[in-house]
């Protein structure tokens, strides 16, 4: 059995400006088949952490491995990623964007993503400029859960999805990834997501884990939802200056 992790992340140190550290040996482990919520303020480096392994940034040092192979070219393959904000052009149709992804990526599913937007009443033949907000990121992260990918970065993918549809979407979340896979999501919507987490990591200021473990087993231990544990771990932790 391979237990190489999906991601690994050794002593990674990302700055924007001198002397500002967002990440500063930040070390951090993803094994196969989880739902990890990575949770924490905001401004704490989570979106950087992503954009970092998506190979959108790169870091001052460090190392960054995806299915132990170092970060690339060629990792890119691996990797389905979501970000905060839409990106797609205006523009085009959902149709066309179906198009664009299937000749863009080999292991995008057509005709799951096809099935998902009929499942969220959204039209195919719409312009994404014609929709709403919150339907362009519906649209946004069917496109991406729609990959056979090795690992989902999901950078708050149900912040502006009306509470509706959250329900489908952290199913889509669940239903679409293997085994060999695995999602990290990153969210402040701590109590809608928390039922899908399996695993979930408090991110401090600086890249600093201040507390991670399984969610079933610390619920267990201590008898408080994540939510709950957040606030207590956050009420105490140092705040950036």
């Amino acid at each position: 059995m391979n237990d190489t992790p999906v991601l690994q992340c050794k002593n990674l140190t990302k700055s924007y400006k001198l002397g500002t550290n967002v990440l500063d040996n930040f070390n951090f482990s993803v094994p196969k088949g989880k739902i990890i919520g990575l949770l924490g303020p905001n401004g704490c480096g989570k979106s950087t952490l992503l954009k970092l392994v998506s190979g959108l940034l790169v870091p001052n040092s460090g190392e960054i491995e995806i299915c132990g192979i170092p970060r690339s070219e060629e990792t890119n393959s691996l990797i389905s990623y979501l970000p905060e904000r839409t990106y797609f052009n205006s523009r085009m149709r959902v149709s066309e964007l179906i198009d664009y992804f299937s000749d863009f990526f080999p292991d995008f599913d057509r005709e799951l993503a096809a099935k998902m937007l009929d499942d969220l009443a959204i039209p195919k033949g719409e312009r994404l400029r014609a929709l709403s907000k919150g339907m362009k990121e519906k649209v946004q992260l069917v496109m991406v859960m729609s990959r056979r990918a090795k690992l989902y970065l999901l950078d708050e993918p149900i912040g502006g999805v009306d509470p509706a549809s959250r329900e489908y979407i952290l199913n889509t979340i669940i239903g679409n990834y293997s085994p060999e896979s695995s999602v990290i999501i990153t969210t402040h919507l701590i109590t809608d997501i928390e039922p899908v987490l399996d695993e979930f990591a408090f991110m401090g200021w600086g890249g600093t884990i201040l507390r991670a473990g399984d969610a079933d087993t610390v619920r267990a231990a201590t008898g408080k939802t994540l939510d709950e544990l957040f606030r207590e771990v956050f009420r105490y932790a140092p705040q950036n200056t």
